[in-house]
């Protein structure tokens, strides 16, 4: 209680200084689209805007492809903003962390801050340069009122699953929706846990000699759901909106996604959404492992350290990462079966971190946007696939 008040003085005392300032701050983050936390993203700052007279000029979108290239893009660029919300602890932050302040560094110099060090987000060096803003898992997401109406069976196993889609494209409805056009990120991962024990899913291959058989046996899975018309014919040339949309309207029966497709569905789909484990290739039922962490957070970056807006950059940090703000910035609108079903799908589950988070990015672009549409269409095997990433170095050497 005392710290948190402690806290609470020193971010006044910032936002006095920052008032007297009336300065302007930059931000960015993917708190955009169709995310339920956007318009608390926003209050957050119009909120701070009131409170001290600066002016805040956000430019947020959607997470994706794009708009992560465009982020480093900037940063490579000396045009980073000076609060950033973004990946951490993997592929995608190593190309920002040199001009982001460590959260240590901050709070030596604002030690009544004392903003949280989660190591859950510390780098390969040690350091832990974000606040983290929010967990996340994956799963596999069912219309079970679909289920329901065309008397298809949960898919709790491969057979189960098989036989959904063979009675969803019977019925004209989209078995899985996906794009592997510019998302095909989830159906990648979870093919892997379909394959792969936890041990290999965490495998990080050095040659090619040493990636793991079930990997090569993933890709070969994926190749098999395409050619079972597990997705939709357009699938190689639809965006990953299009496909979520398809599941947001009842027009797809599954989709593979993260928790934040939760916080976009339509309030009256809650009690009508379940999230499974991914059924294993195998027959032998669930997986047993589920992707999940943390892996977002928020960033003061050098440039306004350096200046002079640092004590109004450090209050924006200190708004958008106390108690309140982080829970309006949460997972909003995800409840009932929705979420019962998401935390029993994780318990006595093993957490693994995605694959792609430990890639460079030229080879998880390589694996996922190249390889992936490639071999599902049936233009690229499995073993040219990896034979492609891993000329790459993905894992370093």
């Amino acid at each position: 209680m005392r710290r948190g008040l402690i806290a609470a003085l020193l971010l006044c005392l910032l936002l006095s200084g920052a008032r007297a300032e009336g300065v302007v701050l930059r931000t960015v983050s993917s708190f955009a689209g169709a995310d339920t936390a956007a318009e608390a993203y926003v209050d957050i700052l119009e909120a701070y805007e009131a409170e001290t007279g600066n002016t805040v000029i956000d430019v947020s979108a959607a997470s994706d492809e794009g708009w992560k290239t465009g982020v480093l893009n900037d940063f490579a660029a000396g045009n980073e903003p000076d609060v950033l919300f973004f990946f951490a602890a993997g592929a995608d932050s190593a190309p920002i962390l040199y001009k982001v302040v460590p959260i240590a560094e901050i709070n030596a110099a604002y030690p009544a801050l004392d903003l949280p060090e989660n190591e859950a987000l510390r780098e390969p060096d040690g350091v832990i340069y974000a606040v983290p803003a929010r967990s996340f898992w994956e799963g596999l997401y069912i219309n079970a009122d679909l289920f329901e109406a065309y008397g298809a069976p949960l898919p709790v196993d491969w057979a189960s699953f098989t036989k959904a889609v063979e009675i969803f494209n019977a019925a004209g409805i989209v078995p899985v929706a996906v794009s592997l056009s510019d998302i095909p990120h989830y159906l990648a991962e979870f093919a892997l846990l379909s394959c792969a024990t936890a041990q290999e899913q965490q495998a990080r291959p050095k040659t090619l000699d040493e990636v793991p058989a079930s990997w090569f046996e993933a890709m070969a899975l994926i190749r098999e759901m395409y050619e079972m018309h597990a997705f939709a014919p357009n699938a190689s040339a639809t965006y990953e909106s299009a496909a979520t949309e398809l599941f947001r309207a009842k027009k797809a029966a599954m989709q593979f996604d993260g928790s934040w497709l939760a916080s976009s569905l339509p309030a009256e789909s809650m009690a009508t959404t379940l999230v499974l484990p991914m059924p294993k290739r195998d027959g032998s039922g669930a997986a047993d492992n589920y992707i999940g962490g943390v892996s977002m957070g928020f960033y003061l970056t050098r440039r306004a350290w350096k200046s002079e807006r640092k004590d109004a950059a450090v209050a924006l940090l200190a708004a958008l990462t106390k108690e309140e703000s982080i829970r309006r910035l949460g997972y909003t609108g995800v409840g009932g079966q929705l979420l019962d079903s998401a935390e029993e799908m994780a318990q006595g589950r093993q957490m693994l971190s995605p694959l792609q988070d430990a890639m460079s990015p030229k080879a998880r672009e390589v694996w996922l946007l190249e390889c992936i549409p490639a071999v599902a269409a049936g233009q690229m095997t499995p073993e040219e696939c990896w034979q492609r990433v891993m000329a790459l170095k993905p894992f370093g050497e």
